[in-house]
């Protein structure tokens, strides 16, 4: 008589373990390391312009909170107990709520829009590209 076979078992029987081969690891050329003199910086701006007259007149945004650096705010932040965190935030201007985690995002958050208010970049001067005759001419085709 004839076995019956289920389908399970020729669908184990088809899924063969596929072997492996060994990839070969090449290892990047090393780099030479750089001066700190050609160094220059590309993610950011390094100048500011003032945007409130109290920048104008010299105010750098430390009293507020005692730092412009996020990370020693949070730092700064950890080592708060209840209390302090509560008079600190109503200081600077934000309800203080029970939940410690809420109350650090918002105080953060907050720290975050007094940063970019003093680090507004300084806007870069529009340079205007002078239009040939022929495409004035393809562009005012379309009036």
């Amino acid at each position: 008589m004839a076995k019956k076979i289920s389908k399970k078992t020729t669908a184990k029987a088809a899924k063969k373990p596929a072997k492996r081969t060994a990839k070969a690891t090449e290892k990047p050329a090393k780099k030479s390391p750089k001066s700190l003199e050609s160094l220059s910086q590309t993610h950011g701006q390094e100048e500011y312009r003032p945007t409130t007259l109290d920048q104008i007149w010299g105010d750098s945004g430390l009293s507020k909170y005692g730092t412009l650096n996020e990370e020693e705010y949070a730092a700064q932040l950890r080592e708060m107990n209840r209390t302090d965190i509560h008079a600190h935030a109503s200081k600077v201007g934000v309800i203080p709520v029970d939940n410690r985690d809420m109350l650090n995002q918002r105080l953060l958050r907050e720290f975050k829009r007094h940063l970019s208010a003093y680090r507004a970049p300084v806007g870069k001067k529009n340079q205007k590209t002078e239009v040939p005759d022929n495409i004035k001419k393809i562009l005012a085709e379309g009036r």
